[in-house]
Formats: structure tokens, C-alpha cells, sequence
């Protein structure tokens, strides 16, 4: 589970709720302070289990650089409702919604990224349609199904959301967790909880099967006409994908190419400011962003 440092948004950010075709979703939108108008648009989705909170300590650095940020939950993760059908979270559905999330920010061409299952998601989207998307960032989110350990993670998470509340189900991931992570999850505690308890079952069971069964579509999005710009950003060490076969994804796609030292499987948390400098850099070289790091 990521851990974002904190679920306070910084001050230039406002919450509500993005209303769009496919009904409404939670979002922190966050612009320029001194309210120049932004460069452009960007729409950043969360991985599995996670929010938009994982993306709060880039947003000020985001907003800084000139772009309008805007991080949203998808159906049925945290403070975005959604049904308790599972064939909801199918991933054309999902893809569905941020078509209709870019058409209601009203911007322009926006900068799609996601991280994790959420990059799973954005891939999705592109290929269903292209044209609502000046780049694509995939954030370490790799070609197809997730690690084997990570597969038998979500299949223990699945066989215990069968039998278990969320509030149960809660209680024992904490009481498998290392000492160190009770100490940095500290203040945080109460909000990682609270977000997790609204998460919908139906969604973690759909989206983690998923995970598990996702086949590599790497040539099909590399196929998508006209050519969308890709960056491909990660840790330096990751276990649900291994960076190896990140890199050969990167290589496949002709991408740019980001490893951020200090990082594991979630450099939105694990060094936010250090992420955000590099994504917005590839957002400012445009269409031409077409080289490795």
C-alpha cells in the first residue's frame, strides 16, 4: 500500500469533484499560485489501493513549473463511489472514465499519467483514443501482469476480502507489518485507514485480478497513430515490476527514460519533488521528447 507523507493538499490546491459523462469523481486540482494560466493540463492517476493523495507532495512542484495538476480517484477508490458490481472496474470501463475526466477538465490536450495499475489504466485509455492526450507517462507501471510475488500478494488479499470486512482485513495487513512501517506511517495512521475502509471491495477484487492476468500491449500502444509522446519513469528498484523488464518496455516504446535514485516502487512518495522536476521537464520538451535519460 502506498503511503503518501501526508493527506493535507498544499495551498494551491483545491478539492471537489470533477463532474463528467461518466458521473462524478474526487480530485485535487492544483495551479499556479501568482494565477498565471498554466503551460497545460496534467491528469495523474492513482495505483492499486492508492488515491490522489499520492500524489499531493508533487503538486506544489508541479504547480510551480507551470502546470495545472489535477490527481483524481477512480470509481470506487477512496471518495469516488462506485458500484458493488464488479464488471464496473472492468478496464475499459476504467479507461472509459478518464476519457471522460480529460473532456471535463476542458483544457486542451492533456498530460496523461499513471502510476502503477494506474499507468495499466492510461495505457487503456490511449489506445482507445488517442486524440484527448498530448503524452502519456507511465510511472512504474510495466508491460503486462504484475511479479509473482505480487500476484500471490493479491490473491491473499482477494481470499481475504471473501470472508473479511475491510476493517478486519485492515487489522491484519497492520499486524503483518514491519516495525519501521508503523513508525513512518505515524500521524498518517488514522487517514491511511480511513481511506482504505472506503476503498469499494468490488473495485480492489476487479483491479487485482486484473493485475495478475494483464497481458504485455506493449506493441499496441506503440502502434497508436499519430505517435504519442511516452515517458517511462521509475525507481531504481521495484518489486512488483523489475526494473529490467521496465527498461525493455521503455526501449520497445522508443520512450524517454527516467530512473529516480532514492526510489522504489512509488517515486511519487518516495521522492516527490526529485519526480516531479523530471516529469514536468519531459511535459515542457513536448513532442520532441523522444530521448533517454
Amino acid at each position: 500500500m502506498s503511503r503518501p507523507p501526508t493527506f493535507t493538499p498544499p495551498p494551491c490546491t483545491r478539492a471537489h469533484r470533477l463532474r463528467t459523462s461518466r458521473g462524478e469523481f474526487a480530485v485535487l486540482d492544483a495551479a499556479p499560485a501568482d494565477g498565471t494560466p498554466p503551460k497545460a493540463t496534467a491528469l495523474l492517476l492513482p495505483g492499486y489501493t492508492g488515491s490522489k493523495e499520492d500524489f499531493i507532495a508533487m503538486l506544489r512542484p508541479l504547480a510551480d513549473a507551470g502546470y495545472r495538476a489535477v490527481a483524481v480517484d477512480g470509481r470506487g477508490q477512496y471518495e469516488t463511489e462506485g458500484p458493488a458490481d464488479q464488471r464496473a472496474y472492468a478496464q475499459e470501463e476504467l479507461a472509459r472514465d478518464v476519457l471522460a475526466q480529460a473532456a471535463a477538465l476542458d483544457s486542451g490536450p492533456v498530460h496523461l499519467l499513471g502510476h502503477s495499475l494506474g499507468g495499466q489504466i492510461a495505457r487503456a485509455a490511449v489506445m482507445l483514443d488517442r486524440s484527448p492526450f498530448a503524452t502519456l507517462t507511465l510511472m512504474s507501471s510495466g508491460p503486462a501482469q504484475v511479479s509473482p510475488a505480487q500476484q500471490e500478494k493479491i490473491k491473499l488479499l482477494s481470499d481475504a476480502l471473501a470472508v473479511m470486512s475491510m476493517g478486519q482485513v485492515w487489522e491484519a495487513m497492520r499486524a503483518l507489518d514491519p516495525p519501521e512501517d508503523a513508525d513512518e506511517a505515524g500521524s498518517n495512521r488514522a487517514d491511511l485507514r480511513r481511506r482504505w475502509l472506503l476503498h469499494n471491495p468490488a473495485q480492489l477484487l476487479a483491479t487485482g485480478r486484473g493485475l495478475t492476468v494483464e497481458p504485455d500491449r506493449t506493441d499496441e500502444l506503440a502502434a497508436v497513430r499519430p505517435p504519442l509522446p511516452v515517458h517511462v519513469i521509475s525507481g531504481v528498484r521495484d518489486d512488483t515490476w523489475p526494473v529490467p523488464l521496465i527498461d525493455a518496455m521503455a526501449q520497445r516504446l522508443g520512450a524517454h527514460r527516467t530512473r529516480v535514485d532514492g526510489a522504489e516502487h512509488s517515486p511519487n512518495t518516495d521522492r516527490p519533488v526529485e519526480t516531479a522536476r523530471a516529469v514536468a521537464a519531459f511535459w515542457d520538451r513536448g513532442d520532441s521528447a523522444q530521448n533517454r535519460d
